[in-house]
């Protein structure tokens, strides 16, 4: 009979395996099963108590079994219980990739070397090593044909494709985080989806001002041409975000909507461009001009007057 494993092993694993077992089939949420349900540290103390008391148990049939014995049968036992169990295929792993040589062989390998009673082995190299530098080789042959003979991609190809790459990443990250926009990284959202939520925020909250048709009322006219504080879609966004000019104009709604819901309604008002309104307003600020796709946020006028179309 071989021993397996002790008994300080066997009760923690065990325990830890029914832990694991209550926490996978109780659902707690976020938390720990013992966190929620405190009732449950009571069920493993008594867990605890059962494995340490079966462990007593067959420890002490054990013992009474073992009296029962005859005095060779119990030094069988004993050698039994007490040998060691070997993995005789890992010794025969370790020693190919070692290629040690027993104690008893070293005579055949020890040189006439002889400082202050030290001898020297002629030990080989390790197998492992040998190995080693053979699959360099290789590896050096595969590197320099690929790279050297049949032109392999390069290191401006490989930072193109990693460009490319984590220029995709990107891209999927602003799709699941879409929240995090601000007034430095705000682009014109075309998503019908995102358009159709600032449409929603637009009809409840600025058609008393520009009215349903951004044709305007109080508010400038949001289907011509003509911005009081910039057009583009980071200026739009700004003026939502902190409002109008000091005095004059609209609310900052920075603390009633998201800037995603700033975002959609900002790319609703721009996609108004164009569009004709029932009754528009006369255009108001000056000509608004993308020039090269810039998009920089435009200096908020001293005066708070309201201009005309720019006579130029």
């Amino acid at each position: 009979m071989k021993t397996m494993s002790p008994w300080w092993i066997r009760i923690p694993v065990l325990f830890f395996i029914i832990f694991g077992l209550m926490e996978y089939s109780i659902d707690a949420g976020d938390q720990l099963v013992i966190v929620k349900y405190p009732i449950s540290l009571l069920f493993l103390l008594l867990v605890l108590m059962l494995l340490i008391g079966i462990e007593l148990i067959l420890n002490s049939i054990e013992n009474v079994l073992f009296q029962t014995l005859s005095k060779e049968a119990k030094e069988r036992y004993l050698t039994a219980k007490t040998t060691k169990r070997e993995w005789a295929w890992g010794k025969r792993i370790w020693q190919k990739l070692t290629g040690n040589k027993p104690l008893e062989e070293e005579g055949e390998i020890i040189l006439d070397h002889n400082y202050d009673g030290i001898r020297e082995l002629d030990n080989e190299l390790p197998p492992w090593w040998v190995y080693m530098f053979y699959a360099t080789i290789v590896f050096a042959v595969v590197y320099m044909a690929r790279f050297h003979i049949f032109n392999g991609y390069d290191q401006d190809i490989e930072y193109q494709q990693e460009v490319a790459e984590a220029q995709m990443a990107i891209e999927e990250y602003k799709k699941n985080a879409k929240d995090l926009v601000d007034i430095n990284t705000v682009e014109f959202l075309a998503d019908p989806i995102d358009l159709k939520a600032g449409e929603s925020i637009f009809r409840s909250n600025c058609i008393a001002c520009h009215m349903a048709d951004g044709g305007g009322g109080i508010g400038p006219n949001l289907t011509d041409e003509y911005w009081i504080l910039g057009g583009g879609i980071k200026n739009v966004f700004h003026t939502i975000s902190e409002g109008g000019r000091d005095g004059k104009g609209m609310i900052a709604w920075k603390q009633n909507l998201k800037p995603l819901e700033m975002a959609q309604v900002a790319s609703y008002v721009l996609s108004l461009q164009g569009k004709e309104a029932a009754a528009p307003k006369d255009p108001e600020g000056t000509l608004w001009q993308d020039d090269n796709g810039s998009n920089d946020i435009k200096e908020r006028p001293d005066e708070p007057n309201a201009v005309g179309p720019d006579p130029s």
